[in-house]
């Protein structure tokens, strides 16, 4: 549990193999620092986190998991100088952001505040604040509560409609998804104030200062966020690329082995 900006975050930290040591050194290639989706624990990485091999850091977001729970729900910057504030504790100088979903929306803005500090940014099945192209409204309308993280039987109704046959047709992956959302499910309150960090987030108005090479990954078959997402993201940052991979809303978890490969050969890349 880590002291930051008046929150206190559960972190998770990775060293990675034939890495070296988080914080070990400023010259070394800085660890990859993880933002999960809405209600999403750190229990939700470790599909991704193993094939991927690096150093990484990984945390629950304020009102999830074991994070404490805000008395009045903070802005999405207000949540990324914690996040920061967090590095600072943990002598991590120089981060690669990757953010899912909501986790994207975040990660925006750390590369946006923390300058330097983010050299490279990767954004996976998120969107642009202030110009959403939104998905399916039968599926969005499955999104506002956290109902998902609390029953299995509406689990298994939703996750067909939600992530597709991927992970609905996968009983190794649904039994994942239930022992990591059931374990640290997210409070009533700490949900809806991860929707609400969402009403003042307008990254569109500055997308474009953005100078960290990025990626940016869709799903072909997300009806959660469609790819007109990415092509705004990736038309608003100058030095960012477009991939549309295989799978829906949760394709870092399906395809792990070849999400994590293309990224690591993204992170891994010489200096432009």
């Amino acid at each position: 549990m880590v002291a930051a900006a008046g929150f206190r975050l559960r972190v998770s930290v990775r060293p990675g193999t034939g890495f070296p040591p988080v914080g070990a050194s400023a010259a070394a290639r800085p660890p990859l620092l993880l933002c999960n989706g809405i209600g999403a624990p750190i229990e939700m990485w470790p599909p991704f986190r193993d094939p991927l091999g690096r150093p990484t850091i990984a945390f629950d977001a304020p009102g999830v998991g074991e994070s404490s729970v805000p008395l009045i729900p903070p802005t999405m910057g207000g949540v990324a100088r914690a996040v920061l504030a967090a590095l600072d504790q943990l002598g991590v100088p120089t981060v690669d952001v990757l953010g899912v979903s909501w986790g994207g929306a975040l990660a925006q803005e750390l590369a946006h505040r923390g300058g330097d500090r983010v050299r490279r940014l990767v954004l996976c099945a998120t969107m642009a604040g202030g110009a959403p192209i939104p998905g399916d409204p039968r599926v969005l309308a499955i999104l506002v509560t956290p109902l998902r993280y609390w029953s299995p039987s509406y689990l298994d109704r939703v996750a067909p409609r939600l992530y597709g046959p991927d992970v609905a047709g996968d009983p190794e992956m649904m039994a994942h998804q239930r022992r990591a959302r059931f374990t640290r499910a997210p409070s009533s309150r700490g949900y809806l104030w991860q929707m609400l960090a969402l009403r003042r987030f307008a990254s569109i108005l500055w997308l474009h200062r953005l100078r960290q090479p990025t990626l940016v990954l869709n799903g072909e078959s997300d009806p959660i966020v469609p790819v007109a997402n990415g092509r705004i993201l990736a038309a608003r940052i100058p030095d960012a690329r477009l991939e549309v991979v295989p799978g829906g809303h949760l394709f870092l978890l399906t395809h792990a082995e070849a999400m994590a490969a293309r990224i690591n050969e993204f992170l891994d890349a010489p200096e432009p």
